[in-house]
């Protein structure tokens, strides 16, 4: 059997760890005789800790006894046990612990383990509470909280940290772990002796989440791992009103952590000594081994769900037994009465002496009458912002580019910095290719990226390109990271060769993983505002999988938690007939949860405009439009996501080119790219005015040539979706104020961006005329799967814009 059974209290699974010394070094901490001692000293701090783990509870219940709070209840030896991980770390060395955890206890993990002021904590009940920053601050119980302490027990500085984190329990786990990763990285902490993270778990959660399973899984590759994780699992036994024999298929709700080998400790909670015990020993293993490891808190939960919920409807037989259950600290302070420890007075006078501290801080917490929704932030970053959190300027850095940087990253691009370095005959042709490139000032998408990087690189800004296949590109076109034909594991990354003093560019294929994946990236993206963090999806549907990091975290992060973040997601987009999951990055969906106003042309645009906006989608049909908005991403004065809908075809399309003129100092992103053919030299001839979006412009522009209408047909194409540039949209419109106004997408008439831009185009014209949609019909499916079909579907867009176009002109 893999599972050692020590004492009544404590039994340990790690038979099934394939390693020798780490099976030996778990007996010796739990076979070796007398071992498990603790001091009169540590046994009543431990008795401290549990009367203020307690008495909080119970002080929350008194006052507000119909409010959901969530409450520790039957496992208030979670707060103990958390402070003896950190004292543990802390004399390791640790000085930074991120944590995450559901809601269970939160509002007990920030007022005694993070030490929030508990007024702050308080005044939140108050229903008269307004909040003073813009967002909802979402609910007590998701909030995080940063806070820079000394730890008593080391007398040394530690900061924690704990992630705000919506109702979707495990999903804030690869957030943790991103935001350890970057710590770890931008302080140089390769082997987590500094930075570590600790995540909390329900156990219905930690068995039927499968974001545990991915996050598990990337704890060990190279720029993943954050070096060992103590996991720590409530286990009431109960999922919401689930019983486990309906909840799980295997023995315990810590089975998962077995596939990456990690011991598990389960105790029982009710004898705060084993807790303790425990909780060191897995803060040595950490330690030790930079590995993860699992703490099973074997408890029960004392109410329902929530404290409004009745348990008695689901498990009477569970909670009849439960109401006969004496309290922990009942239990633990009479066996330490007992042993003369410490005497009742002594414990009387602490209990009294916690539930004054309280009275006290409720009383003051009455003065709040304004919630500051920044004093809850878990990743400040105070260089970035001003003192009031507001941004230091509202103008954007000019994102041109010298000749000389041009000229420069484009030879490093198209060549290889290592002598002797044998590439692939392919990799040779595509770098020959880019080299003739360069000599004609032109540049690719792959050329156009790697100068938006290289010249972030130049200016100290840390790049990391994450996702499946990134390092050579699922279409095969970006190859940064080169690999010796002759030598395994030999690699080269010309990147990270372009300038002596330049920052460090990590480029990384992940796990087959979008929603741990996409956590992990947001995660570290959160820890440092002067990085430029991308996730690329292997096709752009892909995203889907990880729709709840998208939902709760990158469209909502600022309105709930007031935190900016600056994720780019890169989603390869485009009708080139691969099939109903390779075609669509489903753009309708991004842009149904954007907050700007359909009805109402604001005053502001530009800079002002993205800073009132939740995030950025764009869809660039140029290389250096493709640079600009990912050097403008980090050039801004504030942090906003980035949506990129990228191409498949036009990769290597041989109109979808740029010349380096097009990013010389001086020029931008362009939120609108106008006509610029003959039909812009006479507007007031033009009949018609197709909008449009991303590759669909090349194929409307080959249209319009074979059929000779260049001075009747301008084209103008939407980078930018959104914001909207309600200003741009309208010169156009007023440009050519003869023309019928058409609206042309490839994505059927459901989906892509008919449904946002048709009503914002309205309040343009002010409903004096209509815009006409061009485009495949409704559909279910986002593409055909046969690629005749696709083509005829083409073919039948393409003749019933002509036949519109031609209907038109006859009139």
């Amino acid at each position: 059997s893999c599972l050692c059974i020590y004492s009544f209290h404590i039994w340990v699974e790690f038979m099934f760890i394939n390693n020798v010394n780490q099976c030996q070094w778990i007996r010796q901490k739990f076979e070796t005789p007398g071992i498990m001692q603790f001091t009169s000293a540590e046994k009543r701090t431990l008795l401290a800790r549990l009367i203020r783990s307690t008495r909080f509870e119970d002080f929350l219940a008194r006052k507000w006894s119909s409010e959901k709070r969530f409450g520790l209840e039957g496992c208030e030896v979670l707060i103990p046990a958390l402070k003896t991980i950190i004292d543990k770390s802390s004399a390791a060395g640790i000085d930074s612990v991120i944590m995450g955890m559901p809601h269970r206890g939160r509002l007990n993990v920030l007022a005694n383990v993070i030490r929030k002021d508990l007024d702050q904590i308080f005044c939140q009940f108050d229903p008269k509470l307004e909040a003073a920053d813009e967002g909802s601050g979402d609910v007590k119980y998701h909030l995080g909280m940063y806070h820079e302490r000394i730890n008593r027990e080391t007398d040394k500085n530690i900061t924690l940290s704990l992630v705000a984190n919506p109702s979707h329990l495990e999903a804030v786990d690869p957030v943790v772990q991103g935001k350890t990763k970057a710590e770890q990285f931008y302080r140089g902490d390769t082997q987590g002796k500094k930075v570590m993270s600790i995540l909390m778990h329900g156990d219905a959660a930690f068995a039927g989440q499968g974001v545990v399973y991915e996050t598990f899984h990337l704890s060990e590759l190279p720029s993943y791992t954050t070096n060992g994780t103590i996991h720590v699992v409530v286990n009431n036994q109960i999922g919401f009103t689930t019983d486990p024999r309906v909840a799980r298929s295997s023995p315990y709700p810590t089975d998962v952590a077995r596939v990456v080998n990690a011991p598990i400790f389960h105790v029982n909670a009710d004898d705060p000594e084993a807790v303790m015990y425990v909780c060191r020993v897995a803060a040595e293993w950490r330690a030790t081994f930079n590995k993860d490891v699992v703490i099973d808190l074997v408890c029960y939960r004392r109410f329902g769900h929530n404290e409004m919920d009745e348990p008695m409807f689901t498990q009477p037989l569970m909670y009849k037994q439960i109401h006969r259950q004496e309290h922990v600290l009942k239990k633990y302070s009479e066996k330490l009465i007992a042993e003369g420890v410490v005497t009742l007075q002594e414990f009387e006078e602490e209990v009294a002496k916690y539930d004054k501290i309280c009275e006290e801080a409720y009383t003051s917490s009455k003065d709040e009458k304004i919630l500051h929704i920044r004093h809850w932030l878990d990743s400040p970053w105070p260089d970035f912002f001003t003192a009031q959190g507001e941004p230091k300027s509202m103008s954007c850095l000019p994102t041109g580019l010298d000749e000389e940087v041009l000229q420069h990253i484009g030879q490093i691009a198209s060549s290889v910095p290592l002598e002797g370095f044998n590439i692939h005959p392919g990799v040779s042709r595509i770098l020959r290719g880019r080299a003739d490139l360069v000599k004609s000032r032109q540049m690719d998408w792959a050329l156009g990226e790697y100068i938006a990087f290289g010249s972030l690189l130049k200016d100290g800004i840390h790049v990391r390109l994450s996702g499946q296949d990134v390092e050579r590109g699922t279409f095969s076109h970006r190859h940064h990271v080169l690999h010796d034909q002759e030598v395994d594991k030999r690699i080269c990354v010309p990147m990270n060769h372009l300038w002596e003093n330049q920052a460090s560019y990590t480029v990384c294929n992940s796990s087959l993983s979008e929603y741990g994946v996409v956590g992990f990236e947001l995660g570290f993206a959160m820890a440092n505002p002067n990085a430029l963090i991308l996730w690329e999806a292997q096709f752009g549907d892909f995203h889907n999988t990880a729709q709840c990091i998208i939902d709760q975290f990158i469209s909502s992060g600022q309105a709930k938690w007031v935190r900016n973040n600056g994720i780019v997601l890169l989603l390869p987009h485009g009708m080139e007939g691969m099939g109903p999951e390779h075609s669509s990055a489903r753009p309708e969906r991004f842009l149904q949860m954007t907050k700007d106003d359909p009805d109402h042309i604001p005053v502001y645009f530009d800079v002002q405009q993205l800073y009132e906006c939740n995030w950025i989608v764009v869809n660039c049909s140029t290389p250096a439009n493709y640079c600009h908005v990912l050097r403008r991403q980090i050039l801004l004065p504030f942090r906003k996501p980035l949506i990129i809908f990228t191409p498949k075809s036009l990769l290597r399309h041989p109109d979808a080119r740029s010349g380096f003129d097009d990013l010389a100092k001086g020029t931008k992103f362009k939120r609108l790219i106008p006509d610029e053919g003959p039909a812009s030299q006479s507007p007031g001839q033009v009949k018609r005015v197709i909008f449009c979006a991303g590759k669909v412009y090349y194929e409307l522009a080959k249209e319009r040539k074979q059929q000779n209408l260049d001075r009747d047909v301008a084209i103008i194409r939407l980078e930018q979706i959104s914001p909207f540039p309600f200003d741009l949209v309208s010169e156009e419109v007023e440009k050519y104020g003869n023309a019928e106004l058409i609206w042309c997408q490839e994505e059927h008439k459901n989906m892509g961006y008919y449904d946002y831009v048709r009503p914002r185009f309205l309040t343009v014209v002010a409903n004096k005329k209509p815009i006409w949609y061009v485009g495949r019909d409704p559909a279910a499916a986002p593409a055909t799967g046969n690629k005749s079909t696709h083509l005829n579907e083409l073919r039948k867009f393409m003749d019933t814009l002509a036949q519109r176009l031609a209907a038109m002109f006859s009139t």
